[in-house]
């Protein structure tokens, strides 16, 4: 009979395996990204321990949107760089951030025209176009809304190792406009999908996965300056 230690050792080389099939590295998913495909964004263990779906912004159609809805069931979120909600003439949700990973939410967001309630798929993609069309500024939006626009660091993953910059992030070295839509991926009980239920959902929808510290490995490998300090549990 296998003993207890040898089963553990098993059962830990088996999910090893399903993580190498489908972890992929930085370069592959930004061609992912540029093809318009959706893809899983993990960070650290030590931090949220979580995975969100994510795609390009430009490429968020109500499909994208949908799918994000239903297989995802976390919060739909519009992920921008400091200009374009300077744009936007985004104001913070909160004057005085107090959750610990300081996530940057601003006020929520609503395509001022074009669509209905808002709420549904179609409503909340052209809501996305809307708000990342480089010829619009805030006149062509209004809040509240059913979108929920998250601002990037300036540093990106150098300066904060979490899924709004990692998106704003691959998204530009994608070559396409830095913002990004993402949606935490929850367990059918309500719970949050932790790796090994990641790597299920991966394959089931034959998705890709990758990890912020591939991407924070890959920027520093591309560019000939680092002047900010990554903090994993900024």
């Amino acid at each position: 009979m296998q003993s207890s230690r040898a089963h553990e050792v098993s059962v830990s080389l088996q999910q090893e395996a399903d993580v190498a099939d489908v972890l992929v590295s930085t370069t592959e998913l930004i061609e992912d990204l540029r093809a318009g495909r959706m893809v899983i964004l993990v960070d650290d263990e030590g931090r949220e321990n979580e995975g969100d779906l994510f795609i390009a912004a430009e490429m968020a159609t109500p499909q994208a949107i949908n799918f994000m809805v239903t297989y995802g069931r976390g919060l739909v979120c519009l992920t921008l760089d400091q200009a374009r909600a300077d744009r936007l003439q985004l104001p913070m949700m909160t004057a005085n951030n107090e959750t610990p990973l300081q996530t940057a939410f601003t006020v929520s967001i609503e395509a001022r025209t074009g669509i209905t309630t808002g709420i549904s798929a179609f409503d909340r993609a052209h809501t996305i176009a809307t708000a990342i069309n480089p010829s619009w500024g805030s006149e062509a939006i209004s809040s509240p809304g059913h979108m929920f626009p998250l601002v990037a660091r300036e540093g990106g993953v150098f300066e904060r190792a979490g899924h709004t910059e990692a998106s704003v992030d691959l998204a530009r070295l994608a070559g396409m406009q830095p913002s990004g839509v993402i949606c935490e991926i929850l367990k059918e009980d309500g719970s949050m999908a932790r790796l090994p239920e990641l790597v299920a959902f991966a394959r089931k929808h034959s998705l890709s996965v990758g990890s912020i510290a591939d991407l924070i490995s890959y920027r520093r490998s591309i560019e000939t300056t680092d002047p900010i300090t990554t903090d994993a549990n900024a």
